[in-house]
């Protein structure tokens, strides 16, 4: 497929950035939320995103002719342009699945669409739509405009078709594309939220200050950021949907979400996108 526009459904951070690096490098984006207010602050996002990325001398285009490519809507029947398809909403399957069914039927048969879930079943996702084949995950790293990782994950009936144009597309935006098979977190979540999920329980059972054990992961590991500090960033909501997802998938108890996680939750300390979450912001 010769792929101009890139549709994306989900216009928060992952979004927005996913946006942004589509449209840096070349393609007309549309971009969908629900909420107006969440496209307009995806916009301001960009828009200084990528003045510091000029600043430094990463992006030489002006961002004017960038953002310019981004087109923001509340209207998913606009996606009946898109060549290509990436699903961002937040990570919850049900909401996922209402997502993806509807854009099965404004989608061009033809169409590829992924989903940007972290830990979520790239298989049953896939079944929730007519084109199983054409359909498979495409996990972006956060912030996106920096991290250069994408992981891609066959569902079960993913053709080698749609691997190599998802591979190809992932290349030509600039990242660096690594295969993961369809397990619960696949590779990077399986790993990362069990660690921040540990750290959570050392600051419950007080082994340590939330400062402590964020400077004892960056000095004594060599992480650029603590545990406690990456789940603000991610978002505590997001972080316990990923552990709830591994514990179901996985039956096994290491995994089970640690109860202050799920309190801090409860309590709508979501991290940095609320003001509050194991800091203060």
């Amino acid at each position: 497929m010769d792929i101009k526009t890139i549709g994306i459904v989900g216009a928060g951070t992952m979004g927005g950035g996913i946006a942004q690096v589509a449209a840096a490098s070349g393609f007309s984006v549309l971009l969908n939320d629900v909420d107006e207010a969440y496209l307009e602050r995806a916009l301001k996002g960009m828009d200084k995103s990528l003045a510091k990325l000029i600043e430094k001398g990463k992006i030489t285009e002006g961002k004017e002719a960038i953002l310019a490519r981004v087109k923001p809507t509340p209207h998913l029947d606009e996606f009946r342009a898109a060549d290509f398809v990436v699903e961002a909403v937040f990570e919850d399957f049900e909401v996922k699945r209402n997502v993806l069914r509807a854009l099965d039927t404004i989608l061009a048969p033809e169409v590829i669409l992924t989903s940007n879930t972290s830990s979520i079943s790239i298989t049953r996702l896939a079944a929730q739509t007519s084109r199983p084949d054409r359909f498979m995950g495409m996990h972006f790293m956060n912030p996106v405009p920096l991290m250069a990782l994408v992981e891609l994950v066959r569902g079960l009936a993913t053709s080698e078709e749609t691997f190599a144009t998802v591979k190809a597309l992932a290349e030509k935006i600039g990242k660096v594309p690594v295969e993961a098979n369809d397990f619960p977190g696949f590779i990077s979540n399986r790993i990362l939220m069990p660690m921040i999920n540990e750290a959570v329980y050392a600051l419950m059972e007080g082994v340590g200050t939330a400062g402590a054990i964020d400077t004892v992961m960056k000095l004594g590991m060599n992480h650029p950021m603590g545990p406690l500090a990456l789940a603000d960033l991610i978002g505590l909501d997001v972080c316990l949907s990923i552990m709830e997802v591994l514990y179901d998938g996985f039956k096994d108890p290491k995994y089970r979400p640690c109860p202050l996680l799920r309190k801090m939750v409860d309590a709508g300390y979501l991290g940095r996108k609320t003001g509050r979450g194991f800091y203060t912001y």
